[in-house]
């Protein structure tokens, strides 16, 4: 009987097989010995092959009958996986090395829920993929110009950050399963979020693994689309008013690092 993966990875394609088809020949290129498993989410249709070519790890497609938000889609993908770690990435991320091994390695410290990599733009700069908590003000002093302030870590160690973004999440399943994983009342935006202070919430850690990175090809949909632009909102007034939002904003600094020097 062959071995149960040792991760899981899910991606969510929305008319984006040209991103899933480059995403899946870094996959093989430089994970291709790792034990791992693919669920491929087609949240709108789209031409795929037949056949995804001699890739060393299997490829299970879901095609949903109607598109599905972000914390739908990949929990109805995560809920099929085989996999003792479980992964959530873009397709428009890219890899130049094998990232798993070492962000496996990390969660075998159990105190740690939720590790990421350091995520690279195109021209690879360091994206804030890794930040504090918001909160009302900051965003408020963000949109007026006045907080210009940012979150990064120069450290080249692995360290504990408030949340990391939905780009590139690697979680032990059993934690995922514990926590229900992403809560779908968000569409899109700020379920990665929510995730990370439920993460604080239950005494574990969210930790950026600086020593391995990705590229992320991100397109900032909501800076140019005012429909984005609305549920990028309404996440965030959902999560301001939500029971995480509460509970981590008064938990003192030295538990969860909200007001990081």
């Amino acid at each position: 009987m062959q071995a149960a993966p040792a991760v899981t990875l899910s991606i969510v394609s929305h008319g984006q097989f040209a991103l899933v088809r480059a995403l899946l020949g870094d996959i093989a290129r430089h994970c291709g010995t790792s034990a791992l498993e693919v669920i491929l989410t087609v949240n709108v249709p789209e031409d795929l092959p037949s056949q995804f070519g001699e890739l060393p790890f299997p490829v299970r497609v879901i095609h949903n009958a109607k598109p599905l938000g972000f914390a739908s889609n990949h929990n109805g993908a995560l809920r099929q996986a085989l996999g003792t770690h479980v992964c959530v990435l873009n397709p428009d991320v890219r890899l130049a090395s094998d990232v798993l091994p070492e962000l496996v390695k990390s969660l075998a410290d159990l105190s740690v829920g939720v590790v990421a990599p350091l995520v690279l733009d195109a021209l690879g700069k360091v994206e804030d993929s890794a930040r504090s908590f918001p909160t009302p003000w900051v965003i408020l002093l963000k949109a007026l110009g006045a907080n210009q302030k940012t979150d990064q870590v120069r450290s080249a160690a692995p360290h504990d950050v408030d949340w990391v973004g939905g780009m590139f999440m690697l979680m032990r399943r059993e934690v995922f399963d514990a926590l229900g994983g992403f809560d779908e009342r968000y569409f899109l935006y700020y379920e990665d979020v929510d995730l990370c202070a439920r993460i604080w919430l239950a005494n574990m850690r969210v930790v950026q693994v600086r020593q391995v990175s990705v590229m992320h090809l991100a397109r900032r949909s909501s800076h140019r689309s005012l429909r984005y632009l609305v549920v990028h909102l309404a996440s965030m007034c959902r999560y301001f008013l939500s029971a995480s939002f509460r509970a981590t904003l008064w938990r003192s600094s030295a538990q969860i690092g909200l007001r990081r020097p």
